[in-house]
């Protein structure tokens, strides 16, 4: 009886379905405002490199406040520098983000508390960093699928409980890109195209953040192949998988130990 009505209820969503697709696809034609982030604090961590640094460079062309953690302090040095150059007030601390202790003495330093003051405020915006790697599963990528998994499940399970608990003001915004050009995965290749450049990756996360987008893939094609690995059957996701063709040099072997 329980199922019977579940499936009643489901039909009746079906016109508001209708009307949301149309909505959507009416926003693909429509760009949407960008918010003002100027004088926001803005935390960024690994900011000493890579996306986090061209991340904080173009926060402080916004005029934004930057308080940039890294665990490498020449490279953060030179980060907080470049921010000040570019016009934003910039205050870098050597931060291990492995090391809770670490983490929270620098807030108290700092923001004193992320979430729960967000929360209290109603206000703020949560970034997760993860990857194209955290939707499917990749060969010879075993940790470092799991840890992007992990951060996708986090940013969906945040964005649910802001939402139950009505904190419609704190915005979360989920980053996944294909490979990316910083040496992490040595000569990487798909037939997807081309290894994506950092400056790429940051200009479409910074549009993704000032605009509110929940899901950020770049290339956009990976939206779609998130939506078929749902849908379609095993065996055709393998030929798919074959034609997409991810390539890197990778370091196959276990070591076994003697008994």
């Amino acid at each position: 009886m329980k199922r019977l009505r579940f499936l009643l209820n489901c039909l009746l969503l079906l016109p508001l379905l209708l009307i949301f697709t149309l909505e959507s696809l009416l926003k693909l034609f429509i760009p949407k405002k960008r918010k003002s982030v100027t004088g926001e604090i803005i935390l960024i961590t690994g900011a000493g490199h890579g996306i986090g640094r061209l991340t904080a460079y173009e926060f402080a062309k916004l005029k934004c406040k930057l308080v940039l953690w890294d665990i490498n302090k020449h490279g953060l040095e030179e980060t907080a520098a470049e921010c000040k150059r570019l016009g934003s007030k910039a205050h870098a601390f050597v931060v291990d983000c492995s090391n809770r202790e670490d983490i929270y003495s620098s807030a108290k330093k700092t923001t004193k508390a992320f979430l729960p003051e967000m929360m209290r405020n109603n206000h703020g915006h949560i970034v997760t960093v993860a990857s194209a790697a955290g939707h499917t599963g990749v060969a010879f990528l075993l940790a470092y699928c799991s840890s992007k998994f992990a951060a996708v499940g986090f940013h969906k399970a945040l964005s649910e409980e802001l939402a139950a608990l009505k904190r419609t003001g704190v915005k979360t915004t989920c980053l996944c890109p294909n490979f990316v050009n910083t040496g992490f995965i040595k000569n990487p290749s798909t037939s997807l195209g081309p290894t994506l450049e950092p400056e790429e990756v940051v200009n479409r996360l910074i549009n993704g953040i000032l605009t509110e987008q929940k899901m950020i893939f770049v290339p956009s094609s990976i939206s779609f192949l998130t939506v078929m690995e749902r849908i379609f059957p095993e065996r055709f996701l393998a030929i798919l998988k074959q034609k997409i063709n991810v390539r890197f040099d990778a370091v196959i072997g276990y070591k076994i130990k003697e008994q």
